[in-house]
């Protein structure tokens, strides 16, 4: 057993029913996937409704699954109530919501358009109140006993970060409501908890993200103490556990997963891993001087 392989026994998501937004590709089809593995239900939604069919047709050929495409822009809450609809009329109930549909991009701020700032606020922000407040407002009108609600966000949501300004803020956004509702929502048997996972890299937005050969002049896994990039899989089962009633009593937390990249950018004196161990053998020897 290692880490590319599944986590949880067989059936631990029997019969939920699981929306995920973004889940047409990328992180979120990986997780949509394991999710059926494990016996779930899934809803995947984007905005591309022929993607997400043929993705949905590789899931189920893939599990045997039962899944749902459904196209929606989440900035839109009468498209997000036109999903909750759809799903309910396929299957009568959902269980859980994993809100993963992002957008991002890299740049200096003083370049950007407001419009540009917006469309990363609304996507992500915007999009992850509409879907949980819709969600959310269904689950305490039909007296649901339980409910969960994943919400994807990033390690730089409680650190910020340059040159990804909206999406840092958008995300500080949806982790101070993830926490928020944890409390509130709580009586209602609803669970709020959060991954922030570090660099797990996909096609699509990481060529986005870094295009032509930046990939290579900035290789993500050479910042992470272990020393190397996430893989879907170990993404997948945190998700996974998450949802299901395996973590009931986790309530409110973010879960890093990112391989130490985040404290060893956090810590004051990190970049001293460098310092080879002649240099440590002087410096000590000068100490033990000083001291005598």
């Amino acid at each position: 057993m290692n880490y590319t392989q599944p986590m949880l026994k067989e059936g631990s998501l029997k019969d939920q029913v699981i929306v995920v937004t973004g889940g047409g590709s990328g992180l979120g089809k990986a997780m949509s996937t394991y999710f059926l593995e494990l016996g779930a239900k899934v809803a995947i939604t984007s905005r591309n409704l022929e993607k997400l069919q043929n993705t949905a047709k590789e899931m189920q050929e893939k599990t045997g699954g039962e899944v749902l495409s459904v196209a929606c822009d989440v900035r839109n809450s009468n498209e997000v109530e036109n999903m909750l609809q759809a799903v309910l009329e396929k299957w009568g109930r959902v269980d859980g919501l994993l809100n993963n549909a992002a957008g991002n991009f890299i740049s200096p701020t003083e370049r950007l358009s407001p419009r540009a700032f917006d469309v990363v606020l609304d996507i992500v922000l915007k999009g992850t109140k509409n879907c949980t407040l819709i969600f959310g407002k269904h689950w305490i009108e039909t007296k649901q006993k339980k409910a969960t609600v994943l919400n994807i966000v990033t390690t730089y949501a409680f650190t910020g970060s340059a040159y990804v300004v909206p999406s840092a803020a958008a995300k500080a956004g949806v982790l101070a409501m993830t926490r928020s509702l944890a409390v509130e929502w709580a009586k209602y048997g609803i669970r709020f908890n959060a991954i922030a996972p570090g660099p797990f890299p996909t096609k699509g937005a990481w060529d986005r993200l870094l295009p032509g050969d930046l990939k290579e002049k900035f290789d993500m896994s050479k910042k992470v103490p272990v020393g190397r990039e996430g893989k879907h899989q170990e993404l997948a089962n945190l998700a996974a556990y998450l949802m299901s009633d395996f973590s009931a009593y986790i309530n409110g937390e973010v879960i890093v997963i990112d391989g130490g990249e985040w404290l060893q950018g956090a810590g004051e004196f990190n970049m001293l891993k460098d310092v080879p161990e002649e240099m440590w053998d002087m410096l000590e020897k000068m100490i033990r001087a000083k001291k005598a």
